[in-house]
């Protein structure tokens, strides 16, 4: 009878019958009202298919007036702005309007105008009766890409540019291809893509800076002798974004190294499988609930395989084992430090890159006793403080795993801290190691400065422990308690030469010579008497407990690299160790400019190092700073030396030598305070009327403020 019998509506138990047209009516308007929603919902950020780009996105001011068919002899509305805004107007006066209002201010993005639009597309902030008025609707923009909707232009363009930035340049409107945004850069033989922004670490995903290139180097170097003690080690960067360092690694090293590459981003993990393509390097990945990229073959790994892992890094490093960890995270590593101490392997390297300068560097004080717990104020030695405050960091971070370490390198640099350093596996080294750890008197008026003692005894004068008197010819209190600070050695000889070697082997020039820089500040020598091979390293072949492969060493005084040593032999390595603890290189240096004689011209540093060094004192120059001298000599010392060879700057055409002080005063005396030099300069007989001229200098009390 043209009824249909509906579902059974619940409305006191009646079946309901509906008619069958109604039915159909119902389902016809359905239907109708889907497009209708799918077309008000033209901004679905959601989407992923392409739709009809909005209203306001045109390509030229003639698409834009077609919208409003412009006639003569009708008044036509303006298609971006309501009635209420802009009431229907003639042809001339609408084109003004569209140019000047609309199209002026446009943000262009490939050829593509995207106009200000008035239109009630943005929801705005109701007033305060609660009420959402038509008068306050602001203009905005809508952006062409993922068609947001912008209020201010600057803004609109920021907005582009961040998408472009991050490579985002597919429009959802535009079905064009887009074009490629990556860079390609090349590094130590390995092409990595970047995006146009990767030195902007806040906002790109894949971080990518030139200038840590020696960083890179120095830290393969580090990984390359590690390489030839024991085979094959795996090795961590915890930090991948683009994966170039982890790439170069496993591009030289080969089937030494197993090598993972981490990093928490996944458009970074996208970005690190790519670059492994580009490389021609197979890619094992390790994320959850995904399989390998390619299969590896029978069980047995490939040499040429990386293994990629998208998790957090404390995750990560506490699941798995490492022989070489390393960690440049943007900023303070010190969040990382326990779990790369707790599974890292024995007699393995943790090596951490510190960003954050600014604290380090003493620029940000507070910041400095937040992250690493140390109290520290600009000096001259700054870059120096700052390594040992980081390695301070290392230190209590491994004791708390019952570790030790043994610091291999310490660099700081302009941007960033490196620090490389063996983990000793053990309850006694990670005693030795934190005993390492002290504070610092530094003089706040001659910056001289000196480890605190050992021991938890007061003392009734702790001033008595600097080589100075400022104490006493000061006013008031003259000195600052730093740290704690590590006290103990920044750099191992025999690893640093063979790191040397491994920078000679890959043609790694940026490094090499700031590691015979190294190796001469280690050793505190000049660089003149460096040697590649020093006949005083010959015979040490054991370092931290392994056998290291040297060239005078026959096969047979090998042990089977990668085993961990019994207590015996760590126990009579440290026994031996312990009588070369004094040739431990001096803690600290002075800055040449900064303890200058004023009036005075010094000797060149090259010659200053010479009579430093004639007079008895162990010298070397430090890559801490171009103008600074590593010396075990006092300041008071290196002040009388330093004076001794300067010349007075009147004298324009007196060569080089050395002033003969009133009462020949001789190196390695001390000189009182305020005293008063008088250099007078004779007349000679073939050359009447020079004038005699007196220079007065209030010694030693220098103020290192001037």
């Amino acid at each position: 009878d043209g009824l249909v019998v509906s579902e059974k509506v619940k409305n006191n138990n009646v079946d309901v019958k509906i008619p069958k047209s109604e039915l159909e009516a119902e389902e016809k308007g359905a239907e109708e009202e889907r497009p209708r929603e799918s077309d008000s919902n033209i901004l679905d950020v959601s989407s992923d298919y392409p739709r009809d780009k909005h209203i306001s996105i045109q390509r030229h001011l003639a698409d834009l007036e077609k919208l409003a068919d412009l006639r003569e002899d009708e008044k036509k509305p303006c298609p971006l702005c309501p009635e209420e805004k802009f009431k229907a107007c003639y042809s001339h006066k609408l084109h003004r309007h569209l140019q000047n209002l609309h199209w002026k201010v446009s943000v262009e993005f490939e050829g593509y105008r995207m106009c200000i639009c008035h239109l009630s597309c943005r929801p705005v902030k109701p007033n305060l009766a609660g009420d959402q008025t038509l008068s306050k609707m602001g203009a905005h923009y809508h952006c062409i890409i993922c068609s947001a909707t912008i209020v201010r232009r600057t803004d609109m363009i920021g907005h582009i540019n961040r998408h472009v930035n991050k490579g985002e340049t597919e429009s959802r409107f535009i079905t064009v291809a887009p074009k490629s945004s990556y860079n390609l850069v090349k590094e130590s033989a390995t092409d990595v893509q970047v995006l146009p922004n990767h030195s902007t670490p806040q906002k790109t995903d894949s971080y990518f800076n030139p200038k840590m290139k020696l960083n890179r180097q120095l830290i393969f170097c580090a990984l390359a002798v590690l390489a030839g003690e024991r085979k094959p080690i795996e090795c961590l960067d915890a930090f991948g974004a683009t994966g170039i360092m982890g790439l170069q690694w496993a591009k030289h090293l080969r089937s030494s190294v197993k090598v993972t590459i981490n990093d928490c981003n996944e458009n970074s993990v996208t970005m690190i499988k790519e670059n492994c393509h580009l490389n021609k390097m197979k890619v094992k990945l390790n994320i959850k609930e995904e399989d390998s990229d390619e299969p590896v073959g029978n069980g047995e790994e490939n040499s040429d395989t990386i293994e990629v892992t998208k998790m957090d890094a404390n995750v990560v490093m506490h699941l798995r084992s490492f022989d070489f960890i390393h960690l440049d995270p943007f900023g303070t590593s010190v969040n990382y430090l326990d779990s790369a101490f707790r599974n890292v392997r024995n007699l393995g390297i943790v090596s951490l890159t510190s960003t954050d300068i600014s604290s380090l560097y003493a620029k940000a004080q507070h910041v400095a006793l937040r992250h690493y717990g140390c109290n520290i104020v600009r000096t001259e030695y700054y870059k120096e403080l700052a390594a040992r405050t980081v390695i301070a960091a290392v230190t209590r971070a491994a004791a708390r795993c019952n570790k030790g370490i043994e610091v291999l390198l310490a660099v700081a640099l302009e941007h960033f801290v490196l620090v490389v350093v063996r983990v000793l596996r053990g309850p006694t080294p990670a005693d030795d190691s934190a005993k390492k750890v002290r504070y610092l008197i530094h003089c706040q008026w001659c910056e001289e400065r000196v480890f605190q003692k050992e021991g938890n005894m007061l003392e009734e004068n702790p001033y008595q422990q600097l080589p100075c008197d400022c104490y006493g010819s000061m006013p008031g209190k003259t000195a600052v308690l730093l740290g704690p600070l590590w006290s103990g050695a920044l750099f191992n000889t025999g690893f640093l030469r063979r790191m040397l070697l491994e920078a000679v082997q890959y043609g790694l020039d940026e490094a090499q010579s700031l590691l015979k820089t190294l190796v001469c500040e280690a050793e505190c020598t000049t660089l003149k008497h460096f040697s590649t091979h020093s006949p005083g390293d010959e015979n040490k072949q054991e370092e931290c407990g392994v056998y290291i492969r040297t060239p005078n060493t026959s096969a047979e005084s090998y042990l089977v690299h990668g085993k961990r040593k019994s207590e015996e032999v760590l126990r009579s390595t440290a026994k031996r160790q312990r009588p070369e603890h004094s040739t431990e290189h001096p803690p600290f240096y002075y800055n040449i400019h900064r303890h200058s004689i004023k009036g005075m011209n010094m000797p060149k540093l090259n010659k200053f190092l010479n009579y430093l060094s004639e007079a008895g004192y162990r010298v070397s120059r430090t890559h801490f700073d171009p103008m600074g001298v590593r010396t075990n000599a006092p300041l008071a010392q290196f002040k009388t030396v330093l004076l001794k060879y300067s010349t007075p700057t009147y004298v324009g055409a007196q060569a080089e030598g050395p002033v003969h002080l009133p009462g020949e005063i001789h190196v390695g005396e001390e000189l009182p305070a305020a005293t008063a030099i008088k250099v007078e300069e004779a007349e000679e007989d073939d050359k009447p009327g020079v004038a005699a001229a007196v220079f007065t200098q209030s010694y030693p009390t220098h103020c290192a403020a001037d």
